[in-house]
Formats: C-alpha cells, sequence, structure tokens
C-alpha cells in the first residue's frame, strides 16, 4: 500500500493522532468521506443537468 511498511504506518497513525487529537479524527473522517461521495456524485452526474435545451 503506496510502499509503506507496518512501522511507516504506525508513525503516521501517531502523528495524525497528536496533530488532530482521538476526539477530531472521526469528524475529519466524516468530513472526507462526504466530500468524496459529493465528488463522485458530480462526475457521475450528466453534464446537461441544469441547462436547458431552447431552439
Amino acid at each position: 500500500m503506496f510502499g509503506l511498511g507496518g512501522t511507516e504506518l504506525l508513525v503516521v497513525l501517531g502523528i495524525v493522532l497528536l496533530l488532530f487529537g482521538a476526539t477530531r479524527i472521526p469528524q475529519l473522517a466524516r468530513g472526507l468521506g462526504q466530500g468524496i461521495r459529493e465528488f463522485r456524485k458530480e462526475i457521475h452526474a450528466p453534464a446537461d443537468e441544469g441547462q436547458q435545451n431552447t431552439p
């Protein structure tokens, strides 16, 4: 996974915990998930949605 071993992943996780704290991580993950979901929804939406076809 991205060329990272177990030790590197633990170090990254530790840094994230130090920066954001254990209480904010679920909020950050929820916000990230909602952002990704919205992005995917917009990508798969028809290109002409919202445009009027007037002759």
